[in-house]
């Protein structure tokens, strides 16, 4: 009797084992085809700066196609890389920014909650031209054959984070001070 209950016993620690192996947490890279996006409204039009560059790495738990959890998520983009169509305008943007003393804009994770299959809500530390604020955002998630992509937006302003919003032409033109962040991430092995 003893013999068969400590092979009931091997037999669940060896299941045990393996099911932990087979949804254990991995990290998974930024890749290229990431993309991030800033805009707003001036008095003039509204506007757009977008980048494809950034770097980052996600800490997650992948199982039977499904995300399970988000250990560790962060994001960092060099602010000199958004990009407009006009380049008086990032000119602008880049002293907004400040970014003669911050180079990046990062972004941090400090909890993840699962909604649904496909919905997380993200709480995170935003640090934007020196200043960090923290902020929920709602993320889309989808897993890919190489790792999960992850969209999502916040809706931020200026004064959030000690910037004046900026002007041109002697202040005839003046940006709004609602600003939307939106990005659509690839985290691939």
């Amino acid at each position: 009797m003893k013999t068969v209950k400590l092979k009931l016993i091997l037999s669940l620690i060896t299941f045990l084992g393996i099911t932990s192996f087979v949804v254990a947490q991995k990290s998974y890279n930024l890749d290229s085809k990431s993309a991030f996006s800033v805009s707003g409204t001036s008095t003039l039009h509204d506007w757009e700066m977008k980048s494809g560059s950034g770097t980052g790495l996600a800490n997650l738990t992948i199982a039977n196609s499904k995300l399970t959890e988000i250990e560790s998520l962060s994001v960092t983009l060099l602010a000199e890389n958004l990009k407009s169509e006009k380049k008086n305008m990032d000119k602008i943007a880049y002293e907004t920014l400040k970014t003669d003393k911050n180079k990046n804009i990062k972004y941090v994770l400090k909890s993840a909650e699962k909604v649904n299959e496909t919905t997380w809500e993200l709480t995170g530390t935003y640090t934007i031209a020196g200043v960090s604020k923290v902020y929920k955002t709602t993320a889309k998630t989808t897993v890919t054959k190489d790792g999960l992509n992850l969209q999502g937006s916040n809706r931020i302003t200026f004064t959030d984070f000690g910037m004046k919003s900026p002007t041109a032409l002697l202040g005839t033109i003046k940006t709004g001070q609602d600003l939307t962040i939106k990005f659509n991430l690839n985290f691939n092995l």
